[in-house]
């Protein structure tokens, strides 16, 4: 992953979580953010998103690297973008700088797995069914025919995006480095509130 930068401008977001090959619009609006997708757009077109934590100034030390694959300026100054992910990274440090927003160095070799176009055959049925009954008893919507046209690894880091779990739950995820115990961790945590459901519902009755 030598051709990916090792230092880049960060976005520190509470409570989004982002992974490789999913994509994220984002509606920026606050100048620094502004000033950081300008500059990223103008240089290479990517970012970094990382959870902030709740302590003041603090992040999680693992994020993912996206590339501005959309760009759209409104009338009213905010910058509408898509991000489309990459790679996720480990933070070093942070780097000094006088702009408005902050810039880490970053390493991505722990997770050569994210820019692997090779396609994992793994039977990911449980996975995908135990999904759409969670799905469905969350009374979340999603188009599952369109679903099945993603690439495997797309499939795991979407539902892992876009499940309705905790943040926490999520970074869990992303800090997960193989594809195989990322769908154990997800089949895991989806198991437990599919569990919790059928208990609560028991209890009632």
């Amino acid at each position: 992953m030598s051709n990916l930068p090792s230092v880049i401008p960060v976005f520190p977001l509470s409570g989004v979580i982002y992974f490789p090959k999913t994509n994220l619009p984002l509606n920026i609006f606050e100048q620094r953010y502004l000033n950081l997708v300008n500059d990223a757009y103008n240089k290479n077109k990517l970012m970094g998103m990382v959870q902030s934590k709740k302590e003041s100034n603090a992040i999680y030390n693992i994020g993912c690297l996206g590339k501005i694959s959309e760009y759209q300026k409104s009338k009213d100054g905010r910058i509408l973008i898509n991000l489309t992910g990459i790679s996720r990274f480990k933070v070093l440090k942070e780097i000094p700088n006088s702009k408005s927003y902050r810039e880490f160095q970053v390493d991505y070799k722990i997770f050569d797995e994210d820019k692997s176009n090779v396609r994992n055959e793994t039977n990911d049925r449980n996975l995908i069914e135990k999904a759409k009954t969670f799905f469905k008893k969350s009374g979340l919507l999603l188009n599952w025919k369109e679903f099945e046209k993603l690439d495997y690894i797309q499939k795991v880091n979407t539902l892992a995006m876009i499940a309705p779990i905790t943040s926490e739950e999520k970074q869990k995820l992303l800090e997960t480095i193989s594809l195989h115990d990322k769908i154990k961790t997800l089949e895991s945590i989806i198991g437990f509130y599919l569990y919790e459901t059928s208990y609560n519902n028991q209890t009632i009755q």
